[in-house]
C-alpha cells in the first residue's frame, strides 16, 4: 500500500557498527540484509521482511563520530516536495542539518530538527518509495515524540505537516495525519527531566514479552520492561547493542 503524504514512510539507523547491528536485527525480528556498496567508504544495508524492505542502516562517518552522534533510529516523513517543506520547516523554527539531496535512483531528503530539538528526516519518493509493510508484525507500527516542549512542537507539526495533535489525556496527544482513527501516525509527550527531545519508534511483535526478553539475550539493554498498558497494549523500550533506542509494541486482541 502507497504511503500517503505525511505519514511515516521509511526508518533508517545510523550505528557505530553495522554488521552487528544487521545481526542482532536479523536474528530479533526474522529481517534478512541486504548490503549496497553507497561509495569507496560506505556500504548501505536495506532490511527486507518477506521480501518487502523494512528499513535502512549506515554506519557512522567521522563526521557523526566526532559531533558524538549517539546511534538512532531516524523516521522518515513522506511529502509532495522535499524543497518546499523544508523551507517551510525553516521558515517555522526549525534548523536544518541536511539540505535537501538527492540519493541517485532512490528519491530526495532532507533532515530537519524541529524547534523544540528533535530530529526527522524529509523523503519525496522517487524508484524507491519506502516502506509497503508499515504495520505487519516485525516493522514499523507508530513513532512518539517526546518532545521538551510539547506546545512547540505541536504547532511546528501542524503548521508545517498538517497534522492534528490532539488535547491530550494524561499528557499523551496522539498525531493524526488526516480525518479518522486510520490516520492516527503516532503521539507525543513531555519528554522526561534532562531528556532531549528526540523520536521514538515502534515496531509491532507477536509477543512483547518474548520478543524483549530475546533482544535482551542478544545483547540489548532493558530500559522499561514489557508493561500492559490497559486498553493500548504490551510496550517494552530496550537500546540495542550500539545504543539505538526502540519500542516493541503488542496491540491488545480486539
Amino acid at each position: 500500500m502507497e504511503t500517503k503524504n505525511g505519514a511515516f514512510c521509511w526508518l533508517e539507523l545510523g550505528t557505530t557498527d553495522r554488521v552487528g547491528a544487521k545481526n542482532f536485527y536479523s536474528s530479533l525480528f526474522g529481517w534478512s540484509g541486504d548490503d549496497m556498496p553507497m561509495g569507496p567508504d560506505m556500504t548501505y544495508t536495506i532490511m527486507r521482511l518477506g521480501g518487502n524492505d523494512t528499513g535502512g542502516v549506515y554506519q557512522f562517518g567521522k563526521q557523526e563520530l566526532d559531533a558524538h552522534v549517539p546511534p538512532n533510529w531516524m523516521p522518515y516523513i513522506k511529502v509532495a516536495s522535499v524543497d518546499t517543506t523544508a523551507a517551510k520547516a525553516a521558515s517555522l523554527g526549525a534548523k536544518q542539518i541536511v539540505p535537501p539531496t538527492d540519493i541517485p535512483n532512490v528519491g530526495r531528503f532532507a533532515v530537519i530538527q524541529d524547534p523544540a530539538g528533535a530530529h526527522v528526516s524529509l523523503y519525496q519518493p522517487g524508484q524507491h518509495r519506502g516502506f509497503k509493510n508499515y504495520g505487519e508484525v516485525g516493522t514499523m507500527c507508530w513513532a512518539d515524540l517526546n518532545s521538551t516542549d510539547p506546545a512547540k512542537a505541536a504547532k511546528f507539526y501542524s503548521d508545517c505537516l498538517g497534522w492534528t495533535v490532539d488535547s491530550g489525556k494524561d499528557g499523551y496527544h496522539h498525531i493524526t495525519n488526516g480525518e479518522g482513527h486510520e490516520n492516527m501516525v503516532g503521539g507525543m509527550m513531555k519528554a522526561p527531566p534532562g531528556v532531549p527531545s528526540h523520536w521514538l519508534s515502534y515496531f509491532h511483535v507477536a509477543d512483547c514479552k518474548a520478543s524483549a526478553a530475546k533482544a535482551a539475550q542478544l545483547g540489548a539493554k532493558t530500559l522499561m520492561p514489557a508493561d500492559l498498558m490497559s486498553g493500548v497494549g504490551t510496550i517494552a523500550v530496550l537500546s540495542d547493542p550500539q545504543g539505538a533506542v526502540f519500542a516493541l509494541y503488542q496491540p491488545v486482541a480486539r
